[in-house]
């Protein structure tokens, strides 16, 4: 009941925090050095193409609360392996969105399982670049029904030129930087946690 609770405030927090963004980006930074540059803070050598994804987010200034997150629910070492992976990857301010009580409750040992399916839910299985997402948006008439490696559904639409994550729980993420290739699958960076429904 509690841990209900806490991710029920969590989805609360996070929608309200995302109703005064306003407009997505016109053009988030799409691919090669530019968006990798972008990603990590300027740093555009933490990222190699012939990294993995685990790999290259731990090397992401920007990464540190995912990387850590990633390592307790035990995860780190599937995002090492053959793939291939799409990774929806949120940064540390957008973890700062989400409630301290939360964020501490997550990282708690008795909280693997809850921390592990809000992560894996940023986890699609296969390489899904930007235009791939355009092209299924485009062919579900303006709506992408993605299913994450937490079994849930993850909903993909346009604002813009920019792709909009919703969550099942109603929460919205923006691709901020898209197309960061990685040796077992790409990573798209968003601006916030997206919390599925427990």
């Amino acid at each position: 009941m509690k841990i209900h609770l806490i991710l029920t405030a969590a989805a609360a927090a996070l929608a309200l925090a995302g109703c005064g963004k306003g407009d997505a980006p016109a053009d988030p930074v799409a691919g090669g050095e530019g968006a990798m540059s972008a990603a990590i803070g300027g740093d555009a050598s933490a990222m190699q193409a012939t990294s993995t994804i685990a790999a290259n987010l731990a090397a992401s200034p920007n990464h540190k609360s995912l990387t850590a997150a990633l390592t307790q629910a035990g995860l780190a070492q599937s995002l090492s392996g053959a793939g291939p992976f799409t990774v929806f990857a949120p940064t540390d301010a957008a973890f700062t969105q989400v409630p301290p009580v939360t964020r501490d409750g997550w990282m708690r040992p008795a909280q693997k399982a809850v921390l592990a399916g809000v992560l894996n839910y940023h986890i699609v299985p296969g390489k899904l670049t930007a235009a791939d997402l355009s092209a299924k948006i485009a062919a579900g008439g303006g709506k992408a029904v993605l299913k994450t490696a937490s079994g849930q559904d993850l909903a993909a639409t346009k604002n813009g030129n920019a792709i909009l994550l919703t969550s099942s729980s109603g929460n919205k993420a923006t691709v901020t930087a898209a197309d960061l290739t990685q040796s077992n699958g790409v990573v798209h960076v968003v601006d916030a946690v997206l919390v599925p429904t427990m």
